[in-house]
């Protein structure tokens, strides 16, 4: 389901930089302060950031259905912030924010122990052996997310992949991550809450089964 290019979408984004953020790195450790000035929310709230966005569904839904929380969506293209921007202002969200940014660079724009949740959902599973560093569960990236989310911190996963499931679930737990929650055909069982993704849908229509765990960090 690929987004289509749009040779206007970073001049649209570039109106709304209250909203789109182009230079997280000024807001590292201080994302709950500008939350609080933006949402209202207090300056403890929890903050859940979605690692890639499809087309922006999961973290505006997630932004709507919990006021309480404050959710940043990150995704390198500008057609894709441009989708979720559409979403945000759509349902009059204050509590979400959006990073045209680099994963790679996480550090960057987060300080140790900020995040509450990272979600990653239906990410690429770079399906070929030399391309596993690229996968967003891979160590490299694990120990990554171990530092930057807060004791008790965890990460929500997603994946029509069973191939890219086994693999996560190996590196989760050779990085000290403990799994809390795990199902391998998610919308086989009767889980509550969940918020699906447009991938979701789609795969859901083929048939295809849907693998999902919580990994939580135990510092």
């Amino acid at each position: 389901m690929r987004i289509r290019n749009n040779r206007n979408a970073l001049a649209i984004i570039q109106k709304h930089e209250d909203i789109v953020i182009f230079r997280p790195q000024e807001y590292k450790s201080r994302w709950r302060e500008l939350f609080s000035e933006k949402s209202g929310n207090r300056p403890d709230a929890p903050m859940h950031v979605e690692l890639g966005m499809g087309r922006g569904k999961f973290i505006s839904t997630q932004g709507l259905l919990h006021k309480d929380i404050d959710f940043i969506g990150i995704d390198l293209r500008y057609e894709i912030i441009l989708s979720a921007l559409e979403k945000v202002l759509k349902n009059d969200l204050d509590n979400v924010l959006l990073l045209p940014f680099n994963i790679l660079n996480l550090e960057d724009a987060f300080a140790a122990g900020e995040v509450d949740t990272f979600y990653i959902n239906f990410c690429d599973p770079w399906p070929k052996v030399r391309h596993s560093k690229r996968r967003l569960t891979h160590r490299l990236f694990l120990e990554k997310y171990k530092t930057l989310l807060k004791k008790e911190g965890k990460i929500e996963f997603k994946t029509d992949s069973r191939e890219l499931f086994d693999f996560s679930i190996d590196e989760l737990k050779e990085t000290g991550y403990e799994i809390v929650d795990l199902s391998y055909d998610l919308h086989g069982g009767n889980y509550p809450g969940n918020i699906t993704t447009e991938y979701e849908e789609k795969f859901i229509k083929k048939g295809i089964k849907i693998n999902r765990l919580e990994a939580v960090v135990r510092k």
